[in-house]
């Protein structure tokens, strides 16, 4: 499966923005799809994940009642929608499909969060 993220941009704090992750070549919901984010300086870590199974969504501590992850399988996309955006939410996000032991990345767009 290759999978395009798409969305990122420049916001003010307190902002929203929505990230797309479009699937090719496979249907998103033969995936657990997932955000991962990497801060300049810090490691990669994971923002938000949609289940294969069932659909179910898991949030990291620091964006749950913000972060929201969602499943169009008519558009075979995955979105992220970001509100109340903080200045440590700035990063490269990027979308992640795995499936037993097959696992694909797509490439980062750019959130920044300016004060």
């Amino acid at each position: 499966v290759q999978l395009q993220a798409s969305g990122g941009g420049l916001v003010q704090s307190g902002g929203s923005l929505r990230l797309s992750c479009v699937a090719s070549g496979s249907t998103v919901d033969a995936y657990d799809i997932a955000w991962f984010r990497e801060a300049p300086g810090k490691k990669r870590e994971g923002v938000s994940c949609v289940s294969r199974r069932g659909g179910r969504t898991y949030y990291a501590d620091s964006v749950k009642g913000r972060f929201t992850i969602s499943r169009d399988n008519t558009n075979n996309t995955v979105h992220l929608q970001m509100n109340s955006l903080k200045t440590e939410d700035t990063g490269d996000y990027y979308c992640h499909a795995k499936r037993g032991r097959w696992e694909f990345w797509g490439q980062g767009t750019l959130v920044t969060v300016s004060s």
